[in-house]
Formats: C-alpha cells, sequence, structure tokens
C-alpha cells in the first residue's frame, strides 16, 4: 500500500455519480483533475497507472472551511457556557498568553487531521505563532490561507508590534514558496484593532496583493458601541479604512442591516456563516443570508475555532446553518440543501487566490450504501479522502515529525 501512495502516478476513478451522472474522474501524475465525465474511463484506462472503482460513490470538490482558528483544536471543550466577551477576556486570553509554538504546531497539526478526515482540503485561518501553524500545514499536505491575528487595543506601540508580526509572517510564507499556503492581513475587529490599525492592513493587504481576515458584527454589542462611537455601524467603518474588497473575508456578519448587506455585496465581499458558534455563544442573531445573496455578496461557511464550536465538521456546520436560518427567519425556504453545499464548497475557493490550485487533489467520495445515506435526492454520508488520510497518516508516524522537530 505504501508504494501506490508514496509516489506520484496517474488516477483513473472510474465508476462515480457527478450531479445525478455516471462519471469517472482522471487525475494526472502531477495531481491535477485533468477530466471528469462520461467517457473518460475509455479515454484514459491506459494512461493510467491505478484505477479505482468508485463504487457509485458521490464525487464532490473538497470543503472548503473560510472561518477558524486551527490551532484552538487544544481549546476543545474549554470554558464552555460562557458570554462571548466574559470567555474572550476572562478566559481564552489569558490562556492564550501561555501557548508556545509547540503548542500552536500541534494543534494545527491536529487540526488539519480533522478536517482531512472530514472532507475539508482547504481552510482560512486566524491566530499567532503563525510561522509554526504554516509549518504544520505544509507537513499535513492540506491548503491554507494563514493570518496573523492583528490586535493592536488602540494603543501606538502595540501596533507598530503588530505590524511587523503581519510582515514577517506575510515574508515567511512566500519564502516557503508553497503554493497551497497563502499570507492574508488578521486585523481581528474593530474592537480589538484602531482605525489606524485597519487602515494600515488595508494598505499592505493592496501593496502585497494578499486577503483580508476579519470578525464582522459578531455580537449586537460590537454594533451600539461602534455607532456610539464612531456614529457609523461596523461595515461602514470598515470601508471608510479601505478594508472592504474582494479579496476581504468578514466572519460572522450576524448583525448586519441591509445597507450593510448591499454594500458587502457593492465591495464583493464574502462573508463566513459560522451558525454553529453563533449558536453557542448566543449572538442571538442569524446572519441575514438572504439580503447578503441577493445584494451580491460571496456566502461561504466556517465552523470558527474548535472552543467555540466544538469541532471542525464542515458536514455538520451545512446542517446547522440551513437548520438556523429556516428556524431564525421562520421560513423553512431558506437557505435549501444546494446552496448550503455551494457555501461549503465552490463558494470558499472560488474566493480565494487559491481557486484552481484548489482542485489539485481534492476530491471527496461519498458512500451512499449505508442505511441513513439511502435517500431520494442525497444519499450522502461517509467520507473517503484517501489520498490525504494516508499521506497525513504517514507523515505522523515519522519519528522527526512525532519529536517535532
Amino acid at each position: 500500500m505504501d508504494d501506490i501512495f508514496n509516489r506520484r502516478q496517474s488516477i483513473l476513478i472510474a465508476n462515480v455519480t457527478i450531479d445525478g451522472k455516471h462519471a469517472d474522474i482522471f487525475v494526472n501524475d502531477g495531481g491535477i483533475i485533468a477530466a471528469a465525465g462520461e467517457g473518460v474511463r475509455g479515454q484514459y484506462k491506459s494512461e493510467a497507472d491505478l484505477v479505482i472503482d468508485g463504487d457509485g460513490a458521490i464525487a464532490l470538490p473538497g470543503l472548503a472551511n473560510t472561518h477558524t482558528h486551527a490551532a484552538m483544536s487544544l481549546l476543545r471543550g474549554y470554558a464552555d457556557d460562557m458570554i462571548l466577551q466574559d470567555w474572550l477576556s476572562q478566559k481564552i486570553w489569558p490562556l492564550e498568553a501561555h501557548l508556545t509554538g509547540k503548542d500552536v504546531y500541534w494543534g494545527t497539526k491536529l487540526a488539519c487531521l480533522e478536517m482531512i478526515k472530514s472532507g475539508t482540503t482547504a481552510f482560512n485561518d486566524m491566530y499567532f505563532m503563525m510561522d509554526e501553524a504554516a509549518r504544520a500545514v505544509d507537513e499535513a499536505g492540506i491548503r491554507a490561507v494563514l493570518c496573523y491575528g492583528f490586535i493592536d487595543l488602540f494603543n501606538a506601540e502595540k501596533r507598530e508590534t503588530e505590524c511587523k508580526a503581519t510582515e514577517k509572517l506575510a515574508s515567511q510564507i512566500r519564502s516557503m514558496n508553497n503554493p497551497r499556503i497563502k499570507a492574508a492581513a488578521g486585523p481581528h475587529a474593530i474592537y480589538t484593532v484602531s482605525p489606524e490599525g485597519l487602515k494600515w492592513c488595508a494598505e499592505f493587504a493592496k501593496e502585497q496583493n494578499i486577503g483580508i481576515h476579519i470578525h464582522l458584527s459578531e455580537t449586537e454589542k460590537e454594533v451600539t458601541d461602534c455607532v456610539a462611537q464612531h456614529d457609523k455601524r461596523p461595515a461602514a467603518l470598515l470601508d471608510d479604512c479601505g478594508m472592504l474588497s474582494p479579496k476581504t473575508i468578514a466572519a460572522h456578519c450576524c448583525w448586519l442591516d441591509d445597507a450593510e448587506c448591499d454594500l458587502l455585496g457593492k465591495r464583493g465581499v464574502a462573508v463566513s456563516h459560522n451558525p454553529a458558534s453563533n449558536m453557542k455563544l448566543a449572538t442571538n442573531r442569524a446572519m441575514p443570508i438572504r439580503p447578503l445573496m441577493a445584494a451580491g455578496a460571496n456566502v461561504c461557511l466556517g465552523t470558527d475555532g474548535c472552543a467555540s464550536n466544538n469541532n471542525l465538521d464542515m458536514f455538520e456546520e451545512m446542517k446547522t446553518a440551513a437548520l438556523l436560518q429556516k428556524f431564525f427567519w421562520n421560513d423553512p425556504t431558506v437557505l435549501p440543501a444546494p446552496a448550503a453545499l455551494a457555501m461549503a464548497t465552490t463558494n470558499g475557493p472560488g474566493h480565494w487566490a487559491l481557486v484552481r490550485e484548489h482542485y489539485r487533489w481534492v476530491l471527496l467520495q461519498i458512500l451512499c450504501s449505508c442505511p441513513h445515506a439511502q435517500h431520494v435526492t442525497l444519499r450522502c454520508t461517509m467520507l473517503l479522502q484517501i489520498w490525504c488520510i494516508h499521506a497525513m497518516v504517514q507523515r505522523l508516524r515519522q519519528p522527526s515529525v512525532m519529536a517535532g522537530s
């Protein structure tokens, strides 16, 4: 088995289901999905080094988790059942102050394994000591957009430190020369970053041609405080600071009003819905998905970190998103299954600079043989991501990796 997976080779996956039709998929020896559809088997069978029988499984692109804090896999279940600001200030931030680079490395490594095993092949991450996160991602074989969580607390001296940390991470990731790993600017939120810091992040992202990752309007308090301090709502403040662009991913967005939805759509911003986290932390409002979609915003899906979810399972997140939207807006037609699936797949990587690169080695096969998978319209259950899982397991077996070197 090791001989099969430890070398590059072309693969023909025969007899799968794509968009309800029988099809075959050919992956060339460079890891690119070169052909998919009916008749592919006859065209490429003699060329394939390995032929896999898909046995009628449903083939999907890999899932994209557009907002998480991967290393927080180490904090799963810590300080549950608390108000968000108390949870952050009294529990999460004090504990994080004691984390080491080794903690971030292993927390991210664990998160990568969890994501790969549940079908996620790309994620958008914000944390600190991100050079260690990048090392874990590099070894895991997954794709990621990584940003340093910029928090200046309205202090000019701390802002200078945060700017240097952001510049350093971008330089480090660029020097890795790994097409699977991209850098982004990561101002945490309007209540932890000064307008000067926000403007600097926007200018730096534009200069470096990288994305922006930020939390936006997660709570009602964030909105009321912003209006009291700046006489405008959070999205308008970000727009004044140059933060809203087609390369921006804004997480949560629960408390947007219609004008803000229109603004985000006009600027081409992607918004990451995090339903499980929003329910756990009782943000008291669901993201206004319909107005956002109507405005042209790119609506994606994310899990948030394990401390506020408590897992990284994007299939669970799809179901949660659909149910929360229907329940909160009192409308069973909101967010039908195809739209939820698009949020977790094509909407995510389609927004990032990963785009085409994302579709290298990201095929999922959904097995349909389990009893609870028998359904007229969607017979999807267990994930099979054999290449990535095998590669991850093999790396974890290596003594040098286990030693953290």
